[in-house]
């Protein structure tokens, strides 16, 4: 093994150096995690030594519950013949934060040990104050020793925007709960940027990997660990691929540290700015241990670093691991939550009814094609950024399309995973959208009377618990003289509006012809939002803009 990778580094597994909890310890499973009494050890004399037992409650990370079990494992002493004693539960950092939003006082922990001070950023309901750290751990990307040779990536380290352009799947764990994994797309996002191309990589590169044959972080450093070629690249805290690797002589994953710098998890001791009075004291002890020297060595042998970046226990070349401390780079909280929010924005189900104008004004040229088929490739790639638990439908219009009427429902709304005729959706869809270039009628353009159908098809159509729409993308102005007229279309959407089953348009101003002020008209009566695309680069911008306002 033995050589030491540039940016690459294989990880050694746990030490078997834990303390066991003591004999008098229970565990006791609840619903807000895994609670351990720490209070009695098996040193008898210094139990016997606590006249007066203080209870200092805590909630920790799971992955750091076992180094605070050994750090808390014996009384802490205090003045007076007293002792601090620890309750200590594991808890989901996103738990946490919901319960010191909502338990009452003396239902808070004393002291709380997330991973990562973007937790702390989400609290505003209880004052509270970092005291410190007990570890740190890079966040790296996992894969396979085969599949970072394949890339080059054993000579020089990547930059985070590697991450999404490699060509393998990027996996990441649920953004709302995993502060590495939001760590590690912010780094990607401002690598490639930090504007809306960025956004939209991001964005596509999550949705890709959601629909993938591996879809959680666990599954992939599993597969990682096979030794594929093609295996994942993961987001995780450096710890995770040490205690992955679990101790193997020829340890089966590496950690990349990207050539920027890798985001950090800080692991910071937090306590409540104003506990009891009486507890004070105990806390501060408390405290006091899991800041310490000894905690620091504690929580290296788990496979942290310590809070000065020492590297975890037996790192060095002899093992393939980062022997010194990698760059690291700042965390924005708020930017990360901005960006939490445009992904999950994105990622809320949809029920979609895209409804495209095929007039014969669609021949116009556009750079090397058509508005045709820009609206055709733009709408294509639209369609990655939509999870697979999204609805879309499909019509196409123009004047008298269909007999007298101006619209043809080409393709219904299932989801996007759903089959018909044993055909994927996003199959049919794509082949409708492959062939509007041919599809193209003369006659005009009957904007307002499909524009009313299309929003009464989707109310029909509503599912409560998807963002509903209706995006529309349209050349012209309404031609068809018989139909409804603007005013009286605005009119009959106020009037049919029903706030239980709300349905936006969002309307898309194709070339300087399209009749913008008529879609702002139309997206006003229903709270949604009109574009313009003038340029033969701004369909697909306004189309992912439109996408990501939607909610």
């Amino acid at each position: 093994m033995g050589r030491h990778l540039a940016g690459i580094h294989a990880l050694p597994g746990r030490s078997p150096g834990r303390t066991a909890v003591a004999a008098a310890g229970v565990a006791v499973l609840l619903s807000g995690g895994l609670i351990w009494w720490l209070a009695g050890s098996g040193d008898d004399s210094q139990a016997a030594a606590c006249g007066t037992t203080r209870t200092v409650d805590l909630s920790v990370a799971p992955e750091v519950g076992p180094v605070v079990e050994e750090l808390l494992a014996d009384p802490v002493p205090l003045s007076g013949n007293a002792c601090a004693a620890a309750v200590v539960r594991t808890q989901q950092p996103l738990q946490a934060v919901g319960d010191l939003g909502a338990l009452a006082a003396d239902a808070l922990p004393d002291v709380w040990v997330p991973d990562s001070s973007l937790w702390t950023a989400r609290v505003d309901a209880v004052p509270v104050e970092a005291a410190g750290s007990l570890a740190t751990s890079p966040v790296v990307l996992a894969t396979s020793r085969q599949a970072a040779d394949d890339l080059g990536w054993t000579g020089s380290a990547p930059d985070w925007g590697a991450a999404v352009t490699s060509g393998l799947p990027l996996v990441v764990g649920d953004l709302a709960a995993s502060a590495g994994s939001l760590s590690a797309l912010a780094a990607v996002r401002e690598s490639l940027g930090g504007d809306d191309a960025a956004d939209t990589t991001v964005v596509e590169a999550v949705l890709a990997a959601a629909r993938g044959p591996v879809t959680s972080p666990d599954e992939a450093l599993a597969a990682a660990a096979t030794g594929d070629g093609e295996a994942p690249l993961v987001p995780v805290a450096e710890q995770q691929v040490v205690a992955a690797n679990g101790g193997a002589e020829e340890p089966p994953l590496v950690a990349v540290y990207p050539a920027e710098g890798a985001a950090l998890l800080d692991l910071p001791v937090v306590r409540r700015r104003q506990p009891r009075r009486a507890d004070r004291p105990a806390v501060d002890a408390v405290v006091r241990v899991l800041t310490s020297a000894a905690a620091q060595e504690v929580a290296r042998r788990a496979g942290f670093r310590g809070a000065d970046a020492a590297p975890p226990a037996g790192a060095g070349p002899a093992t393939g691991t980062r022997e010194d401390a990698p760059e690291t780079m700042p965390v924005d909280p708020a930017g990360s939550q901005e960006l939490l929010a445009r992904l999950a924005s994105l990622a809320t189900p949809s029920r979609l009814l895209a409804v495209v104008d095929v007039s014969t004004s669609m021949e116009a040229p556009v750079g090397a094609g058509t508005r045709a088929t820009l609206a055709r490739d733009s709408a294509k790639s639209a369609l990655v950024l939509f999870p697979p638990d999204s609805a879309i439908g499909l019509w196409f219009f123009a004047a008298e399309l269909d007999g007298d009427q101006d619209w043809e429902a080409v393709v219904p709304t299932r989801r996007l995973d759903a089959f018909a005729g044993g055909r994927p959706q996003v199959e049919l869809l794509t082949e409708q959208l492959d062939a509007l270039p041919e599809r193209l009628r003369g006659g005009g353009t009957g904007l307002h009377d499909t524009v009313l159908a299309a929003v009464r098809a989707a109310r029909e159509d509503f599912y409560a618990a998807a963002v509903n729409s209706v995006v529309l993308l349209t050349d012209g102005t309404n031609e068809d003289t018989s139909g409804l007229a603007l005013d009286e279309l605005v009119s009959t959407l106020e009037d049919e509006a029903d706030p239980d089953r709300p349905v936006k348009v969002i309307g898309i101003a194709l070339g300087p012809d399209a009749d913008l002020a008529a879609l702002e008209r139309i997206a006003e009566a229903t709270d949604g939002a009109a574009y313009p695309a003038v340029e033969e680069t701004d369909l697909q911008e306004v189309l992912f803009d439109a996408l990501r306002q939607r909610g």
